[in-house]
């Protein structure tokens, strides 16, 4: 897996929940490619639970929800909008674990819009949690307009 650079991370205004190192209430992932796929390795925390030590299940969302987004960042160089998400929880999370595997991967494309599939496995490599998500993909134009400059891995 090869890290990849945040390309918001000196932008001003810049406090992603999902993603902004500085945001002090949100929970700063990181990614990696592998692949096909975009990865983030996620430590819970009791901060983030719903009920007694089991993550809540907003947060599980938003974590595929990100992860998806920066699919569209690395793999397709732009970047967009969550259109749609369908979020299947299939065994709690729980806050007690080390840390979790959030996972993602491009589909299909269809015109400027992006069809993404998206998981979360515990530290036993069990499936918790899937998404199907879909994205509203802006062209390169609207994507410098909103600051985008491209997502490259650190080596790059």
């Amino acid at each position: 897996m090869k890290k990849i650079k945040n390309p918001w991370v000196h932008k001003d205004g810049y406090f992603c929940f999902g993603c902004a190192p500085n945001n002090p209430i949100g929970v700063k992932m990181e990614f990696y490619e592998d692949g096909d796929d975009i990865v983030s390795i996620w430590s819970p925390s009791k901060y983030y639970q719903g009920w007694v030590n089991t993550l809540h299940g907003g947060i599980a969302s938003t974590l595929l929800d990100e992860v998806c987004g920066w699919v569209v960042s690395r793999k397709l160089q732009t970047t967009g909008v969550t259109s749609k998400l369908e979020v299947h929880f299939h065994k709690p999370i729980m806050t007690t674990e080390s840390q979790i595997m959030v996972r993602a991967h491009l589909v299909e494309m269809k015109r400027n819009i992006a069809f993404i599939e998206a998981q979360i496995t515990n530290e036993r490599n069990e499936v918790c949690t899937t998404a199907k998500a879909v994205y509203f993909t802006f062209g390169h134009d609207k994507a410098v307009e909103m600051g985008y400059c491209g997502c490259e891995l650190e080596e790059e």
